[in-house]
């Protein structure tokens, strides 16, 4: 799944993999029932260095019928960008930033006008030389409200397209509408890849940008081919092919890992259950990545009863989140405290309330609303959705809140439930810096704040960390934000769980950082 939730996902199982589905779930279920004796989940993947050549076989997730290549989009074909695509700015191997197309960067003396010095000698894949020009575009392309890309909520409060410079081939200076120390990171999103000047049109088709494999073929919703792209500024690829398929559902794409018919799946966290099986498997195997995703059960702050900030800090005192872990994570994951700022991330803060439901009935008593019950809707969309809700639903019954535990079909849950009911699960992946992190989930009148909370004194604080130019500084004030988020908001954090990618033993070079892992890089023993 992208991490920004694509409507009108629908069911597809290309014909290729048609054979691996017909082994069917219940297969998958009757390994599972053995799985105590599987061995303990690998720590990481394979190590050890790949072959030259040969072709990697991704199954992904099904994607809606209007699925496009163009990375700004919201229903932009994640799985192929990383591919593609540079930014200017990337996430490093150690989380911090990295330089991609731009090989260095720096802000005036009030961090209001940032210049990106570009790298020469890079071509996009139709041999035309990357300028200042395409940087520039691709940034007035995510800002163009015909767009309607999810990042623009975040760079159109900062950028006016109007005003940035291009003062030669190789440097792009953006002013700022208001200062920004930690502006670079906002780059690192994957709606901000680099595309074409003036491609806006057919970007979603031909999917030319400056990456490691170039387009052979794609369908939306289906199957796709990139081929290596021999003339890439950073070296040739390992790899000579990637095939993309659609599958229609985590036992279906399992199944076809287990059969041997793909090599890695793509968006999709395995249960702990089926995890053990892969793992025990002779051809498949899992890469575990600590922390990776992020998941929410939001709170809709303008929906009775969570417009009443103690009904909010009752909801998060009530339930223990260490319990959440071990029930719905077996302990393969991290206990969030309401807090989603990762304890990976420099500005993470580990203080928090402590569980407690006697003051939780406290909170509720004084807001009128002793005894609460609430319908908490889940899905089979994501497989820890729902023991994430039963886990909560069972520790907080010691404050006395009822919790209904409703399932909607995993086809319309992110039309039809996410952001219009007052209690839900959903789901994050981590990797974004924190300045994104905020803005684009919590700041006020954002798109994709979840709970539309709107808290002034939190935006004011986010301010003032954006233009404080001393580090020390910026990261108190990124931590009393976190305080606000915690203590006010409408998002409760239960967990941050490792994701279980499943992959084929013979994939060596899976390094998954900020959103995707390392396509150039990445290869097979033995292709």
């Amino acid at each position: 799944m992208s991490d920004i939730h694509h409507p009108g996902r629908r069911s597809v199982l290309t014909a290729g993999l048609a054979s691996a589905a017909a082994l069917g779930g219940s297969w998958l279920l009757t390994g599972c029932a053995g799985a105590e004796a599987a061995p303990v989940l690998p720590a990481a993947a394979a190590k050890g260095a790949p072959d030259r050549g040969g072709t990697l076989r991704i199954a992904r997730p099904p994607a809606s019928d209007a699925e496009t290549l163009d990375p700004a989009s919201s229903l932009s074909a994640y799985e192929y960008l990383g591919a593609l695509y540079n930014r200017l700015v990337r996430i490093g191997t150690n989380g911090e930033l990295a330089p991609d197309l731009a090989e260095s960067w720096e802000p005036d003396a009030k961090a209001r006008t940032w210049t990106f010095r570009l790298r020469k000698d890079v071509a996009f894949h139709n041999g035309r030389a990357f300028t200042s020009a395409d940087a520039a575009y691709t940034l007035r392309h995510i800002l163009d409200k015909a767009t309607a890309s999810p990042q623009a909520a975040v760079l159109a409060p900062l950028i006016d397209p109007a005003k940035l410079g291009t003062p030669d081939a190789h440097t792009l200076v953006v002013p700022l509408k208001t200062p920004n120390a930690e502006f670079p990171s906002l780059l690192t999103h994957y709606n901000c890849y680099v595309i074409p000047d003036g491609s806006a049109k057919s970007i979603g088709r031909t999917g030319i940008g400056t990456g490691p494999f170039k387009l052979e073929s794609f369908a939306p919703a289906g199957p796709g081919r990139v081929t290596a792209y021999t003339d890439h500024w950073a070296g040739r690829p390992v790899l000579d092919t990637i095939d993309f398929y659609s599958v229609a559902d985590m036992s279906a794409r399992s199944n076809a890992l287990l059969a041997g018919q793909v090599d890695l799946l793509s968006q999709t966290n395995l249960d702990f259950a089926t995890a053990r099986v892969v793992a025990a498997s002779d051809r498949a195997t899992i890469a575990r990545v600590k922390n990776a995703q992020w998941y929410v059960l939001p709170m809709l702050t303008t929906e009775k009863p969570f417009t009443d900030v103690r009904v909010r800090q009752a909801m998060k005192l009530a339930y223990d989140p260490e319990h959440v872990v071990q029930v719905a994570l077996q302990g393969a994951g991290t206990a969030g405290w309401d807090n989603p700022v990762p304890p990976s991330d420099p500005a993470y803060i580990s203080a928090h309330p402590k569980h407690d439901p006697e003051k939780a009935k406290y909170l509720l008593k004084q807001a009128g609303h002793e005894g609460l019950a609430m319908d908490l809707y889940t899905s089979s969309y994501d497989p820890l959705f729902t023991p994430m809700a039963l886990a909560y639903q069972d520790s907080a019954k010691r404050a006395g809140i009822r919790i209904k535990v409703k399932t909607a079909s995993a086809d319309s849950y992110y039309t039809q439930i996410w952001m219009k009911k007052p209690l839900m699960a959903t789901y994050w992946f981590t990797g974004r810096p924190v300045d994104q992190l905020f803005t684009q989930i919590f700041r006020s009148g954002s798109s994709y704040n979840e709970t539309a909370w709107s808290d002034k004194g939190f935006d004011a604080v986010l301010d003032r960390a954006r233009a404080e130019l001393d580090e020390t500084k910026r990261r108190e004030l990124y931590g009393e934000a976190q305080t606000l988020v915690i203590e006010r908001g409408g998002a409760m954090t239960p967990m941050f769980a490792d994701r279980l990618v499943g992959i084929s033993r013979k994939v060596r070079g899976y390094a998954e950082h900020g959103f995707e892992f390392d396509y150039l890089g990445i290869g097979l023993k033995g292709a």
